[in-house]
């Protein structure tokens, strides 16, 4: 049975959600790929349905480290673990359409520009780490 989600825990799936954008573009970083990269990130987000996408549709944008990659991965990769709990308390046949939609958008983020690279490979890892609970 779905449950609202509260507002933190709505911006703890768009922490993750977006986070692991940010977290693979970081790692093959670029002016030109940034564009790329966010047009195909926002189609796979565009994709989700229900409660995840009144999750990432709604609120204030998540606040995200600009520093590093390490700075950024410990905050997106608790976010993301974190956020399957959420949906598996409160929505359990939405935590499929999360886990999806965030590798989905990943996955579109890493070919956006010049193919995939292996940091973008790494990085994907652990993104799906974190969505399994094993990060």
């Amino acid at each position: 049975m779905e449950q609202r989600l509260t507002d933190d825990e709505r911006l703890t799936l768009k922490t993750g959600a977006f986070g692991a954008v940010f977290l693979v573009s970081n790692a093959d970083p670029g002016v030109v790929a940034l564009f790329r990269e966010s047009f195909a990130a926002s189609g796979a987000m565009a994709d989700a349905s229900g409660l995840v996408k009144e999750a990432l549709t709604t609120g204030p944008l998540p606040k995200l480290p600009r520093a590093s990659t390490p700075e950024i991965a410990a905050v997106v990769l608790p976010a993301l673990s974190r956020a399957v709990e959420v949906l598996a308390a409160r929505s359990p046949q939405d935590v499929e359409s999360y886990r999806s939609v965030v590798l989905a958008a990943a996955d579109r983020t890493a070919r956006a520009h010049r193919g995939v690279v292996p940091a973008e490979v790494e990085a994907i890892a652990r993104i799906r780490a974190a969505l399994d609970g094993s990060s």
